[in-house]
């Protein structure tokens, strides 16, 4: 059955069809796309054919032997793109149900991810190793319902909606700099760090202003700077003695230990934003999340 028409509902393109237009799409052919699913160049033509008298939209443009794209065809190819791309992952994560406990979609912040997370996970893994986890990026909140994604690791304030958010930790943002750059610029007091090039994260637009307001210092150099996207990067151009760097304590502690990174003037700024793990209301449920829910919140208790 090529789609299904099911009075007052949506007709749905086969998967075959769907799959042909998005590899044409891909690459503005269709022998190419014919090469890539082992089909004849007119097997793929045809299931384009067959999509566009069902749409009732032309997809493609055909000039002689070449063909592109209608804006109608560009939009939909995104569309089916994505569609497919879930399905896919979908398919992974329900084949790897077979003899495992779940499988959990993680988004988690680089760097809190690869500093402080991953370095646990051995603990959760012994506890659960029935478990599979699955790690994606995500700097900024995002839809659930869009995204192939059980769980987030999420830092601001305690809003995301219709999602639960478990607060984990708060953090505390400390100055650091390589021991050279502290020589060179002679930083010594909270009014010395204005001499030096101050190192800016993208997702922390503010955070060098709300320093030197709290020590009394005018705010007008405080997005003046390099500009870097991740924690990680930001405290390795510091190490490299590129800038001042303001960053959270406990994502350093290793180039600190090491003296890769000191903290020239030990004022720390501490607050009301923390981490949490969210995860959809629907999701609640699912052994894989209340797992690592349970896990995560008992690594985050304070010790006794």
């Amino acid at each position: 059955m090529d789609d299904v028409l099911i009075p007052g509902r949506l007709t749905v393109p086969s998967l075959s069809a769907l799959a042909a237009f998005e590899a044409a799409a891909r690459h503005g052919s269709f022998t190419r796309a014919a090469e890539e699913l082992n089909l004849t160049q007119g097997a793929v033509s045809r299931q384009v054919a067959h999509l566009e008298g069902a749409l009732g939209v032309s997809l493609f443009e055909r000039i002689k032997k070449r063909v592109s794209l209608t804006a109608a065809g560009a939009a939909y190819a995104a569309e089916v793109r994505e569609g497919l791309s879930r399905l896919a992952a979908a398919t992974v994560s329900t084949m790897a149900f077979r003899g495992a406990a779940g499988v959990l979609n993680l988004a988690i912040l680089p760097t809190f991810g690869t500093r402080w997370l991953i370095p646990r996970l051995p603990r959760f893994i012994e506890a659960h190793p029935g478990i599979t986890i699955n790690f994606a990026t995500k700097l900024v909140p995002f839809d659930f319902t869009r995204e192939p994604l059980d769980a987030a690791i999420h830092f601001g304030d305690p809003v995301w909606p219709g999602a639960r958010l478990h607060r984990l930790m708060g953090e505390e943002i400390v100055p650091v700099a390589s021991p050279a750059l502290v020589a060179r610029f002679g930083l010594a007091e909270a009014a010395d760090m204005l001499k030096a090039p101050l190192l800016q994260q993208s997702t922390r637009p503010r955070a060098w202003a709300n320093w030197l307001e709290q020590q009394g210092l005018p705010p007008q150099r405080a997005l003046m700077g390099p500009r870097f996207e991740q924690f990680a990067m930001v405290s390795q151009a510091a190490v490299a003695g590129l800038g001042l760097a303001i960053v959270p304590r406990f994502l350093v502690e290793e180039e600190l230990r090491s003296g890769a990174l000191v903290i020239p003037v030990d004022r720390s700024l501490v607050g009301q934003e923390g981490y949490y793990l969210v995860y959809p209301e629907e999701k609640a449920g699912l052994p894989a999340v209340a797992a690592f829910r349970d896990w995560l919140l008992a690594e985050c208790a304070p010790a006794p």
